[in-house]
Order: structure tokens, then C-alpha cells, then sequence
């Protein structure tokens, strides 16, 4: 084969290597997904997911590391529309209304994404692994962004993790077997962000 041949079959090659890893990740997504809704995500193995998308163990383990690995990407897609609307939706959880009703109607939503789907999230959850995720990291960015604006004062790096830790899995869990039922967690949320926002009214005016 000529030079310019090789560099032409190699070019071509690699957008045809991307389009089957692609395919690929959307079959395993979609397998997991379903595999994910038909019983508790974490009695679902990675063989099985790998089998019902058709594809090699090799290729799951590679692409996902593991279920905790493979349960945060099923979630991106929920996390990157929220966070569409977060940045361009409709107030108050996207821009135009206060901060506090900013944070207030993020955590609702977040407490409602808890209700729907908490055995999914403790999965992504496991080891740390969610706290380490990009989709986390533009949650606290964000959180520490509406805290600034709420109080200048305030640690807005560490309050943006306490304030998001409530959200835990394994806590809401724990909660929910006390009886605790999702309209009562928001209430308390709300009540928090009334709180720090009275906490940060008060610093102003000391």
C-alpha cells in the first residue's frame, strides 16, 4: 500500500472506530437501563448487562470499571438535562429568581430524583464514586455559586457539600424506613435554606 493510501485508510478507520464504540456505549446504556428497572440495580451483575447488550465482558469493564462506574452513566443523561435546565430553564431553578428560591427549587428537585430512583443512585454512590463524578462536581459548583450570592461571607466551598449531604442515598434510605416521607425531607430542605438565608441577613445587618 502507497503512503497516501495508509493515511487514507487510517482516517477513515478511526471516525469508524468511534461510531462502533458509540453504538456500543448506547447498547450497554440501553441494557443497563432496562436491566436497572426490572429489579434492585444492585443485584444486576456486569456479565449480565454485557449479555444483554450483546457486547464483550472486556468492553464493559473497560468503558464502565464497574457498576458503580456503569450506574453514573446511565444517570448523565438525567443530570446533564437538570443541568440544562439549571442553566437555561425556566426560574426558579434556572436563572431570574432569587438565590435562595434558586437553591430551595434544587434541592426539591434533587429530593424528587431521590424518591424515583434511590437504589440507581446509592449504586453510583458506591465507594465514593458519585462524590467524584463530573456530574457532582457542576452540582457543588453551582450550590457554591447561589451561596456566595446568598453570603459573602460564608465557606461556600465546604457549606455547598453539607448543604447537598442531606441528599445522601444510604441517609435518605435511613429516613424513609423512619417513616420520613419526601414531602416532609423538602419541607426541611426549604426550612434550611430559610435558615442560612436568615443567618445570612443577619451577618449583613450585624
Amino acid at each position: 500500500m502507497e503512503p497516501s493510501a495508509a493515511v487514507h485508510a487510517q482516517a477513515s478507520g478511526a471516525p469508524r472506530e468511534r461510531a462502533h464504540a458509540a453504538r456500543n456505549r448506547a447498547r450497554v446504556l440501553a441494557a443497563a437501563e432496562r436491566l436497572f428497572s426490572e429489579r434492585c440495580p444492585s443485584q444486576v451483575t456486569m456479565d449480565e448487562v454485557a449479555e444483554e447488550a450483546g457486547v464483550g465482558k472486556g468492553t464493559l469493564y473497560r468503558r464502565f470499571g464497574d457498576r458503580a462506574g456503569l450506574a453514573i452513566a446511565v444517570l448523565d443523561r438525567r443530570e446533564r438535562e437538570l443541568q440544562e435546565r439549571i442553566l437555561r430553564g425556566e426560574p426558579p431553578l434556572g436563572p431570574g429568581a432569587p438565590a435562595a428560591e434558586r437553591l430551595a427549587a434544587l434541592l426539591d428537585e434533587l429530593a424528587d430524583q431521590l424518591r424515583l430512583d434511590v437504589e440507581l443512585i446509592a449504586l453510583a454512590a458506591h465507594g465514593g464514586a458519585r462524590l467524584r463524578s463530573g456530574a457532582y462536581r457542576a452540582l457543588h459548583m453551582h450550590v457554591a455559586m447561589l451561596l456566595r450570592e446568598m453570603d459573602s461571607g460564608a465557606d461556600h466551598d465546604v457549606l455547598a457539600d453539607l448543604v447537598l449531604a442531606p441528599l445522601n442515598p444510604d441517609l435518605f434510605r435511613h429516613m424513609r424506613e423512619r417513616g420520613v416521607d419526601p414531602e416532609r425531607l423538602r419541607a426541611s430542605l426549604r426550612r434550611m435554606v430559610a435558615g442560612l438565608t436568615a443567618c445570612a441577613a443577619a451577618g449583613s445587618s450585624g
